[in-house]
């Protein structure tokens, strides 16, 4: 009996009868060479995007939030919809890094470091909105910290939700960007030592911390690794629970629910694994990865994303069952008037996004169709964000008066500052695969027998046409 479960049951993590050696050699090669023409050219239509978004969103802040679209009735609009879409955005990077650390799911090795990226990335971008939202926010410190006044020291609202999201977004910012460093330090000290210029050597020396690969440093990583796990996993919860109190605390029909904090945390992790997923069938075949980011990973998340969209249709529908039940004239026509409306386009566009497109995942040949789960996965973020348009902007534009209907339309300047934090979000991600190693190869390295038959490399074939396989 070995510790390497093998078996012909079981799909390796590893493809191509890879050695120790050449994992390090393919994804260190990805940062020690060249950039590639078409890692350039995203590159730059990347930067291009975010340097107009960051110029519109200079013009905004300089002429005032009068720029957007918002009037008496519908006080949010774009702004929230898009802090709460990039928020869900980095929940499948802390989920395949910390739960999936403490369950043992050795598939998460490959695919784990690019999650993590994309979650600091993520809540970078959404960090965008309230600081735009603040109108002037030059006055920002005074507003975070009690400044003398005539009242005496003036506090902000600790009772607040919106207060509640800055403390948890920044410790949930804060703990991922630790664990993703912690995790990339073995990595980095493997590029500084196959470093050939002097810069490279300096830069990598910097970021391993002096890693000499030590059995009392492994240890001690290991230790922190869990511990950072352990104090990561509760964040995946709380933290898009407490962005869904932002609304479920209020007593706007359509937002005074207590299904919103599951409805919420299922949500972000749908359109986390989503992302995640249309992020690495990219970097997969531009970095040809396919031996380590298989098909059988993509597999696997979309297993998850077909759980997490079946649970996002059943919220659907129950929030249209509580309404009917609750016998709120109000409730009940916030939720019809989301389906019947003005915005039921949006309303639709959400439902055939989120709920009818992940059931092309029932079946396994669709399942392991990179080109489907591309698509699939592209829907499922457009889904999600008018998720959060619809129940932000229909619940708003039609409220307890019928005088004060209004109806909302995003400006240019909403638009652009949009898709420019898509542009900051793509050139992040961009230099991350380009300056840091793209996969946890150290990782890697302790599940690349899993699944594979005796005799691992040149007598793999061999070895498995007699049968001869290492059971766990």
């Amino acid at each position: 009996m070995s510790g390497n479960a093998c078996s012909p049951l079981r799909e390796p993590l590893v493809l191509g009868g890879k050695k120790l050696g050449d994992i390090t050699q393919d994804v260190c090669g990805s940062i020690e060479g060249k950039p590639s023409t078409l890692w350039w050219f995203g590159f730059l239509l990347a930067l291009t995007v975010a340097g107009i978004g960051a110029a519109t969103m200079g013009y905004q802040i300089y002429t005032g939030i009068g720029t957007w679209g918002l009037n008496k009735t519908v006080g949010w609009a774009f702004d929230i919809t898009n802090f709460v879409f990039w928020v869900g955005i980095g929940h499948a990077g802390t989920l395949i890094s910390a739960i999936l650390c403490l369950f043992r799911q050795k598939w998460r090795t490959s695919v784990n470091r690019s999650a993590e990226a994309m979650t600091i990335f993520a809540v970078i971008c959404a960090a965008i909105f309230p600081f735009i939202h603040m109108g002037r926010p030059w006055f920002g410190a005074f507003w975070a910290l009690p400044y003398p006044n005539f009242r005496g020291p003036l506090w902000v609202n600790f009772r607040s939700p919106l207060l509640w999201d800055v403390f948890a977004i920044s410790t949930y910012f804060t703990i991922s960007l630790v664990f993703w460093f912690i995790g990339l330090i073995p990595d980095n000290a493997t590029v500084r030592d196959r470093a050939k210029h002097w810069l490279r050597r300096a830069f990598y020396g910097t970021v391993s911390l002096g890693w000499d690969g030590s059995v009392k440093k492994w240890n001690h990583y290991e230790t922190a690794y869990l511990i950072f796990a352990g104090l990561s996993t509760p964040l995946v919860v709380s933290v898009h629970t407490i962005v869904s109190m932002d609304f479920a605390t209020s007593v706007i029909p359509g937002w005074h629910t207590t299904i919103f904090p599951p409805y919420f945390v299922i949500g972000a992790i749908f359109s986390g694994f989503a992302m995640v997923q249309t992020l690495l069938l990219v970097a997969r075949k531009t970095m040809r990865l396919e031996s380590y980011i298989t098909v059988n990973h993509l597999e696997v998340m979309a297993k998850i994303i077909l759980l997490t969209g079946s649970l996002v249709g059943l919220a659907y529908g129950t929030e249209f069952f509580i309404a009917w039940y609750s016998g709120s004239q109000y409730e009940q026509f916030a939720f019809i008037n989301r389906a019947t409306g003005p915005f039921s386009w949006a309303y639709w566009i959400m439902v055939s996004c989120n709920v009818l497109s992940p059931q092309v995942l029932w079946f396994r040949a669709l399942r392991r169709n990179p080109v489907v789960l591309f698509i699939m996965s592209i829907f499922v973020n457009i889904g999600m964000w008018f998720e959060r348009f619809v129940i932000i902007v229909t619940s708003l534009h039609r409220d307890f008066l019928p005088s004060s209907w209004s109806y909302y339309t995003p400006t240019w300047v909403e638009a652009v500052t949009f898709i420019g934090t898509f542009g900051i979000f793509f050139t992040c991600f961009f230099l991350f695969i380009r300056l840091l190693p793209a996969i946890a190869f150290g990782e890697v390295k302790g599940v690349m027998k899993w699944g594979q038959p005796k005799g691992h490399s040149h007598d793999a074939g061999h070895s498995h046409a007699h049968g001869e396989v290492k059971h766990a």
